[in-house]
């Protein structure tokens, strides 16, 4: 039979597949939309675990807050057509939800979790067969303390938590350090904070670099030293310069709110290329 343009687009919106796949399903399906979408998510499982060793680069990531608990979630897919459509979105918010409720310990804690009355790895997969497209679940991170705040960056693509050492603080302060978070991407919050294997790379790197430029061989260890301090500034972020004011840093903004307010803990989660 035939179908009409209008039922195709509509079809589309509804699964996210494309455009040629949604016309044949309906011609199958002799114009039922209930059976249509059941053809495409049976195809499409049969596709998606073809699909098993692509990349799924695109998705959506979104954070939120529950009492103490901040968490930040990334479901993944292939396109970033998917990654927009409204079920995807929700299906992502659904399982922020569940981490919000329930919070699991780690991300295979969170995989465990049951999902539309389903286990989450099947409500996934179930996702993946309407569109054609491997899906999983790519991060999980969360923070526990005072003051929690989550910001997800427009796009849904990056999203932080960040938690204080205070309760009561005000919703702009906390949002305006977890914005710091997602512009500047600090590896840590202090400078004791920061992997040693990090600060060993960083030496070791400042170090060459100093006896690139011709630099004495008993100075090399001191430039270096000098070269990590501005690494601590520019990547703790306690010390990074507060992108709405380069006169003061993060740590000297906060006490400004209230004496020896400080960050204790963020998450950062990101799908763009910083």
């Amino acid at each position: 039979m035939a179908v009409s343009m209008a039922d195709i687009q509509h079809l589309r919106k509804m699964t996210g597949a494309g455009m040629m796949d949604c016309k044949k399903a309906l011609t199958e399906a002799e114009g039922d939309f209930d059976k249509a979408v059941e053809i495409i998510r049976k195809r499409g499982q049969a596709i998606a675990a073809k699909r098993e060793d692509r990349d799924a680069l695109e998705g959506c990531v979104l954070a939120g807050v529950n009492g103490n608990f901040a968490a930040v979630v990334a479901l993944k897919c292939e396109t970033d057509f998917v990654a927009k459509n409204a079920d995807f979105i929700a299906l992502t918010q659904s399982i922020l939800d569940l981490a919000l409720a329930n919070k699991p310990a780690n991300l295979d804690e969170l995989l465990t979790l049951s999902l539309n009355g389903m286990p989450m790895k099947d409500a996934i997969l179930e996702k993946s067969g309407i569109t054609g497209e491997k899906m999983e679940v790519g991060f999980y991170e969360f923070v526990n303390g005072e003051s929690p705040i989550a910001y997800i960056h427009p796009g849904n693509k990056l999203a932080t938590v960040v938690v204080f050492n205070q309760p009561g603080i005000e919703v702009h302060a906390c949002k305006d350090v977890a914005m710091q978070v997602a512009a500047m991407a600090p590896v840590a919050v202090t400078r004791d904070q920061v992997p040693a294997e990090i600060v060993e790379k960083e030496f070791i790197v400042a170090k060459e670099k100093a006896r690139e430029e011709g630099k004495p061989e008993n100075m090399l260890d001191k430039i270096a030293e000098g070269r990590i301090n501005k690494f601590y500034k520019e990547s703790v972020l306690m010390e990074q310069e507060f992108v709405k004011d380069a006169k003061q840093t993060i740590k000297q903004y906060l006490q400004s709110i209230s004496k020896d307010l400080a960050a204790t803990d963020f998450k950062r989660v990101t799908l763009n290329a910083d």
